[in-house]
């Protein structure tokens, strides 16, 4: 029987090349991820633009912008850099816009590539300012024959409710939002109707469940119906992951009655908070 290393025979070169090789192997490892961590972290700065940047950036800006315009940025986490440098150019109805189609010019601010979903259009300026990338957009604005978040205090509730409606500024997928809060009771619809209000060619509108403290502690979806008239135009159900939600319809330009249904689905279903907005577009 062949003597086994370590009782009196030699280990050959091979064998004790491997050996060696795997003793060192996990040293190699982390050296190699130290390096890796090491050049990553001196790299990041160079990727982040500074202050100075911004303020040449947000400059650029400034002798431009013109009062309805949309200032955006991306990535969408870089948001709170960029209001520092441009908040007062952003008021609360911009801020809390139900969606972008209401703006026909849009200024982009980004980093690393980024580019917002808002940022379409002609784009006729775009320049660098070590690293803050500047784009201008123009296209057409939707024009908006009624918004139905103004128009709600003058619309006709039924239903059994905890709170609401109540328009205002409100967090809804992580992001403020103007809009039309209902609490449904549990199992129950509230039913908001406008009688006779002006249409265009689209009711556009969205709906989401407000407060993440809410959305982290009840599971019940939430759901509404919209008519025209009498016709169901649009049903959307939401839960705690889908945000912002849209829906559109088309309607005949005019005069008509518009409902929104709200419901709490379920018997358990207490303290879903709906809100919602919606626009009748020409």
């Amino acid at each position: 029987m062949p003597a086994k290393p370590g009782h009196g025979a030699r280990m050959l070169p091979s064998a004790r090349l491997r050996s060696g090789l795997l003793r060192v192997f996990p040293a190699m490892i982390l050296i190699g991820l130290a390096a890796w961590e090491i050049a990553r972290v001196r790299a990041a700065p160079g990727g982040v633009p500074g202050d100075e940047d911004w303020d040449t950036a947000a400059e650029l800006v400034r002798t431009q912008f013109q009062p309805g315009d949309l200032i955006v940025f991306a990535p969408d986490w870089i948001d709170p850099v960029g209001r520092l440098h441009l908040g007062d150019l952003i008021p609360l109805d911009a801020a809390g816009r139900m969606d972008d189609a209401r703006f026909g010019s849009v200024w982009e601010l980004s980093i690393r590539g980024a580019r917002a979903p808002e940022a379409t259009g002609e784009m006729n300026i775009e320049t660098d300012t070590g690293g803050v990338t500047v784009r201008h957009f123009v296209r057409p604005a939707a024009e908006v024959v009624t918004d139905l978040v103004a128009q709600v205090g003058k619309a006709q509730v039924t239903g059994e409710r905890d709170r609401g409606p109540t328009a205002d500024l409100f967090e809804v997928g992580f992001a403020p939002h103007r809009c039309v809060l209902v609490v449904p009771r549990p199992d129950r619809t509230v039913t908001i109707t406008y009688r006779g209000i002006a249409l265009g060619k689209e009711l556009v509108g969205y709906v989401g469940l407000a407060d993440v403290f809410k959305r982290r502690d009840v599971r019940d979806p939430g759901r509404m119906v919209v008519s025209v008239g009498e016709q169901e135009v649009a049903t959307v159900t939401v839960d705690n992951d889908s945000g912002w939600t849209r829906f559109a319809a088309p309607t005949a330009p005019g005069t008509g009655d518009v409902t929104i249904a709200l419901t709490a689905v379920g018997p358990t279903a207490k303290d879903r908070l709906l809100c919602f907005a919606a626009e009748a577009r020409r």
